[in-house]
């Protein structure tokens, strides 16, 4: 399986900088447009045969929501090659993208939107507690 991120809603710097440390580890970029919000994440990275809940594309369809921040959702990724690439981010400047997903079983067949929906969830928990752990 092919390293692979899916990206959506960088700024131009973001995916620039991001790019070269693509290109240097041979990972494929696809850029997630607004119109393929309704495709499950496994149909965006060619396994056509996995299908998003009838639910979720509908609503992913509708065009009421969008992905309003930056995130990447990355596939074919072990520990090592995580770690290489999140610094190759760190190193390059690319400014933070908050939103990162791997692909899983459970996950696969969720919208771009479904997942962006429960990243902000998780983000937010994390932030919470951060300032929990370090009140002002």
């Amino acid at each position: 399986m092919p390293k692979t991120v899916l990206l959506y809603q960088l700024s131009e710097v973001q995916k620039a900088r991001l790019t070269r440390v693509c290109l240097l580890m041979k990972i494929r970029r696809i850029i997630v447009e607004p119109n393929q919000y309704g495709k499950s994440i496994g149909q965006l990275l060619g396994k056509e045969t996995i299908l998003p809940s009838l639910e979720e594309y509908a609503r992913a369809t509708k065009g009421q929501e969008t992905i309003d921040q930056p995130m990447l959702v990355m596939q074919g990724f072990d520990n090592a090659n995580l770690d290489v690439f999140l610094k190759g981010l760190r190193n390059s400047a690319v400014p933070p993208i908050a939103l990162k997903a791997i692909v899983t079983p459970a996950n696969i067949s969720w919208t771009s939107l479904q997942l962006y929906r429960e990243l902000q969830k998780e983000h937010l928990a994390f932030q919470k507690q951060s300032e929990k752990k370090h009140p002002s």
